[in-house]
């Protein structure tokens, strides 16, 4: 008999709850291709997508794997999406707000219930949070975060 270790049970956990949401892969399926339909025609993400997204199918299908990987803890994403954001160059706040803004809008106009959506919500938040940061870090220095903190404490 095999024992499942504790970051096994937590994965399975993690994915039963999302699938008593309603989360599931047609559900991201979804949410992925309406969400990057209103990226790739927003005026300020639009185009830095299209310059560095030469074919969408491929690149729609990550986005799938990664949201899985995200919300059902399914593993099937490999890659390192800070890397490629610091390579675009030139983002910044303004940028992880309006894709923030779109993924919500895309969440608000979907079938989905408040609590998947909620989850949804967070997870982006929390990604949209680290990528900046770690852009910032990556142009700025490690400085960036302490004088971040020392200006909110001011």
């Amino acid at each position: 008999m095999t024992e499942t270790t504790y970051a096994e049970r937590a994965r399975a956990n993690k994915t039963a709850q999302a699938r008593e949401m309603g989360i599931n892969d047609a559900v991201i399926s979804d949410l992925v291709e309406r969400f990057y339909g209103a990226v790739r025609k927003d005026a300020l993400l639009g185009p830095i997508f299209e310059s560095h997204v030469a074919d969408w199918t491929p690149h729609l299908a990550r986005m799938k794997d990664f949201w899985a990987s995200v919300t059902l803890e399914s593993g099937r994403f490999r890659g390192n999406p800070m890397l490629k954001h610091i390579a675009i160059g030139g983002l910044d706040a303004v940028h992880f707000d309006r894709w923030l803004q779109l993924w919500n809008q895309t969440l608000d106009n979907g079938a989905l219930g408040e609590a998947a959506a909620q989850q949804f919500r967070a997870a982006a938040e929390r990604i949209a949070a680290s990528l900046l940061m770690g852009i910032k870090v990556q142009r700025d220095g490690l400085a960036t975060g302490s004088n971040q903190k020392e200006k909110q404490s001011c």
